[in-house]
């Protein structure tokens, strides 16, 4: 071969090797294109942008009159970016000491020198941590804003490193009141209450900002298609009414001190639209105290003992011929059915009684005899009566968590010859305190069923967005003869029966004890010999015209007291008492001739006396020049007024004050002041008009002595 040859060998050679890698870097290039193009386009983006999740506010849950429930709190997590652009060596090393001394001296956790050290050696490693913690808690917006000033920190982002990110944490401005019904909220979201059932709406719709990079490793906002803007979330107006909650969880609170109980409910309900005003859960924990845990009201479902009579009475007035009137003997208050034996709370019975006393009085035996007169062979027709009555069937209340009632029917599993007679006074039948309020509730409210109510609407900036009216469940439970019947025989439960503990002179109360054995599962009603009681007292008020229906369970009560009027009706009462004084509606105005005497009027500051005479609209008349401090005389048909001479050198007559006020104008002159009693100033041992001797003492003498 000659040389020739050889060299054009070895160029074609050259040639399709060239050919060759040139069609290779072609075939990758298009490869690229468009196989992983997308992917690399993707990952090119991701490193030149990225997406910041903007969050969105969530909505607050408020009171019936619009005071806060629940609401989110801002709170600030600190950072310093080390490595950011503008932070080089010389001005970190011009203010860490002086930052280091702020926070120590701000948080007060440790020494300046140890936070001088910390965030020097992070600077040394800033490779492997680039955003370093520099507070040892989470800050809140004012003291975002004074640590923002800090030396090195107020240089911002780019040259000081500062960051800080905001976190939401949800407070409730009433501690631990119905914080249960109100709910939780994690980072996922609302988890039991209110703030689960309607987290979509409270929560609202995070928002999107996307951020570019720039030469020296900054992030800067910029303008994109892809932005969103945050929704905030809805406000949820409840029915809740803070003055109610706070009176229903203190009288739960106290009696369930006092009987040592293991945990209990109070539910307040507004009889005509059923709007929830209050509802308290408590349990007591290992140290005696008790906290909200779980809504027993809502979630506890039981076998409520003798308030589910009342349903038995309506079903016996429906289908049977009975009359109030009508006797049944109760013999001894014992009754055998089958292997079982029905007793009486009254130890040797109550012999022969009206059909209205036997539901007065909580016979159980009178109870059985009249209901095996009436359905015996007729049993499904009992249950049906139960069913018409809406007692099988949940409330459907907002919030989760509610329990199915458990009231079975002939042919069901476990239903035997003992099912109706036991069902009529309250056992083998299981329901929740909500589910026994909601129908007491119709009763009161003549006959119309309506379905609890939590939440009445949405808000958005103060303005309505959407509203939820009250729901109608049933129109009528029963006939309006029957409710006639029923509403006079609660009324006597309360005036000549079970619960004549919480009858009061001033409005009448109508509802319905309870006191049941608690099953324990498969171990009965006695477990290691002891036997667990729930008493109960359920219904409204004021009877005569009900406004609120109310409903309280006390659960395992230990102090050897377990009955429905002793444990629960007091409760009640304490509930029931509280809300009534505090309604002016319920009070008929005074008429001028009903007016016998003047209320007893001290002296004191004119502006104040004319004020409240206004208000009770009694003739207030002042003898002389109008002054500040006025000496007060009555009629028995006006108020008359006598300015009092206040002067700094003289002791001014402070004889027919109130205590307060006479302290006030006494040590102002730089008196001391030692009163004997209460009421109104009696006597003064420094006579009026004598000179003011600072640091000398003023004896007052009241017109009621100590005690």
């Amino acid at each position: 071969m000659t040389v020739k040859n050889n060299i054009l060998i070895r160029i074609a050679g050259i040639y399709i090797l060239l050919l060759l890698v040139g069609i290779g870097i072609v075939f990758k290039i298009v490869f690229i294109q468009v196989v992983d193009g997308h992917e690399l386009r993707e990952k090119a983006k991701k490193i030149t942008y990225r997406d910041i999740l903007v969050e969105a506010n969530r909505g607050d849950i408020l009171a019936a009159d619009g005071r806060v429930l629940a609401t989110s709190v801002p709170y600030f997590d600190l950072r310093m970016d080390l490595l950011a652009a503008g932070l080089t060596d010389s001005v970190f090393k011009a203010n860490i000491d002086s930052l280091a001394i702020c926070l120590s001296q701000f948080f007060g956790d440790r020494s300046w020198y140890s936070y001088r050290s910390e965030l020097t050696n992070a600077r040394k490693y800033a490779k492997n941590r680039r955003y370093y913690p520099i507070a040892p808690r989470k800050v809140n917006y004012l003291e975002l804003q004074e640590i923002s000033k800090f030396p090195l920190l107020r240089l911002g982002e780019n040259k000081g490193g500062f960051i800080a990110e905001q976190v939401n944490k949800r407070m409730l401005p009433h501690n631990s009141m119905a914080a249960r019904t109100l709910g939780m909220v994690n980072l996922d979201g609302g988890v039991v209450g209110i703030e689960k059932a309607l987290d979509p709406v409270l929560r609202g719709r995070n928002g999107l900002r996307v951020h570019a990079r720039i030469p020296g490793n900054t992030w800067v906002e910029v303008n994109s298609m892809n932005k969103v803007e945050p929704e905030d979330g809805v406000d949820i107006l409840t029915t809740l009414d803070v003055q109610l909650q706070d009176v229903a969880e203190a009288a739960l609170r106290k009696h369930l001190e006092g009987h040592g109980a293991g945990h209990g409910c109070a539910i307040v309900m507004e009889v005509a639209t059923g709007d929830i005003k209050a509802i308290a859960n408590l349990r007591r924990n290992e140290d005696g105290t008790y906290e909200e845990v779980y809504n027993y009201a809502v979630g506890e479902s039981t076998e409520p003992g003798s308030t589910i009579k009342t349903a038995t009475l309506i079903a016996l007035l429906e289908e049977g011929d009975i009359n109030l009137n009508d006797t049944v003997n109760t013999g001894k208050g014992k009754l055998q059915l089958y292997d079982h034996v029905i007793s009486d709370s009254k130890e040797d019975g109550h012999g022969k009684i009206t059909v209205k006393e036997v539901f007065e009085v909580s016979s159980n035996v009178g109870v059985i005899k009249l209901v095996q007169k009436v359905f015996k062979g007729k049993e499904k027709d009992f249950v049906k009566k139960l069913y018409e009555l809406k007692l099988n069937e949940p409330t459907g209340i907002i919030i989760p968590g509610e329990v199915k009632p458990q009231i079975r029917f002939p042919g069901d599993k476990g239903w035997s010859g003992l099912s109706m007679p036991m069902m009529s006074i309250g056992y083998e039948i299981r329901l929740t305190p909500l589910q026994i309020l909601t129908f007491y509730n119709a009763i009161a409210n003549n006959g119309r069923m309506v379905k609890p109510r939590l939440v009445k609407a949405y808000l958005k900036h103060g303005q309505v967005v959407e509203s939820f009216p009250p729901q109608v469940i049933q129109s009528s439970i029963c006939s309006r003869s029957t409710l006639k019947k029923v509403h006079e025989v609660l009324e006597g439960v309360v005036e000549n029966g079970t619960a004549t503990n919480i009858k009061n002179p001033r409005y009448k109360i109508a509802g319905k004890t309870g006191t049941a054995q608690i099953a324990k599962g498969r171990m009965g009603y006695k477990s290691g010999g002891r036997i667990s009681y729930q008493a109960s007292f359920v219904g409204y008020f004021p009877a005569e015209d009900p406004k609120y229906s109310c409903i309280v369970v006390v659960n395992s009560p230990s102090n050897s007291v377990y009955y429905g009027n002793v444990v629960a009706g007091p409760i009640f009462k304490e509930i029931s008492d509280k809300v009534f004084a505090t309604s002016p509606e319920w009070f008929s105005d005074i008429k001028g001739d009903e007016l016998k005497d003047f209320p007893q009027t001290k002296s004191g500051q004119l502006s104040k006396l004319e004020y409240i005479m206004e208000k009770l609209d009694i003739p207030c008349e002042s003898n002389g020049k109008k002054t500040d401090w006025v000496a007060v005389q009555r009629d028995s048909t006006k108020i008359k007024t006598t300015p009092i001479t206040i002067s700094k050198k003289k002791v001014p007559n402070v004889v027919g004050m109130g205590l307060r006020d006479a302290i006030y104008q006494l040590e102002s002159l730089g008196l001391r002041v030692v009163a004997k009693g209460r009421g109104t100033v009696r006597s003064q041992s420094v006579n009026p008009g004598e000179p003011v001797i600072k640091g000398s003492t003023v004896y007052l003498e009241m017109s009621r002595g100590e005690s």
